[in-house]
């Protein structure tokens, strides 16, 4: 019987650090980041259901998304956000669907790393959801000092998403990333001999 972890955080919240502790101890992961860009790759109905809904605009001249453009599009507007979610869910939603069982196959426990679990409503899909976690202060200096944004710019991309206060009451397993990567890891590592993943 396989076990499915979803895994979230928030933008700059350090969830890639914890997904790649698992990646290394040589677990499944399903990446939902990598999903929703291969659902718009040139020649895919995920792109072509996105030019219907946001026009040519929105493409380079390759053909391919120019997702700079559409990303300064959707930011700045809640409903042509909302537009595009709706647009990619059923591409993005079947893919994973289609990858978690693909993985359960030949895996204990299976990770899915999806950023936007709770907006998206991906809970039915998981047997428990670990949030990783930090403060909103830590939050903001880690996104304004990783992508060189402004505090403004850098607040919209976290008012953009559920809180992480939010995220972590909902939480199965809250993973405490104010520290340092050692401790994050430890706690990883115990839920994993807890659980009995690893011995």
């Amino acid at each position: 019987m396989s076990f499915i972890l979803g895994i979230t955080g928030g933008i700059a919240s350090g969830k890639t650090t914890v997904v790649n502790f698992f990646k290394a101890k040589g677990f499944p992961i399903i990446d939902g980041d990598m999903v929703a860009r291969e659902v718009v790759e040139p020649g895919t109905d995920g792109l072509e259901a996105v030019k219907q809904a946001f026009g040519t605009t929105i493409l380079q001249s390759d053909g391919r998304l120019d997702r700079k453009k559409l990303g300064t599009i959707i930011f700045q507007d809640e409903k042509k956000r909302r537009l595009l979610d709706k647009t990619l869910d059923p591409f993005i939603r079947g893919e994973i669907k289609r990858q978690i069982q693909a993985a359960k196959k030949t895996a204990g426990l299976v990770i899915a790393d999806i950023p936007l679990l709770y907006e998206g409503h991906y809970e039915a899909m998981m047997d428990a959801i670990a949030v990783v976690y930090v403060t909103p202060n830590i939050q903001l200096d880690r996104l304004m000092t990783r992508n060189d944004l402004t505090k403004k710019a850098a607040l919209e991309r976290i008012n953009s998403q559920l809180s992480l206060e939010e995220k972590k009451k909902r939480a199965t397993i809250v993973f405490d990333n104010c520290g340092s990567q050692e401790t994050t890891h430890k706690q990883v590592s115990d839920w994993l001999k807890e659980n009995k993943f690893v011995s």
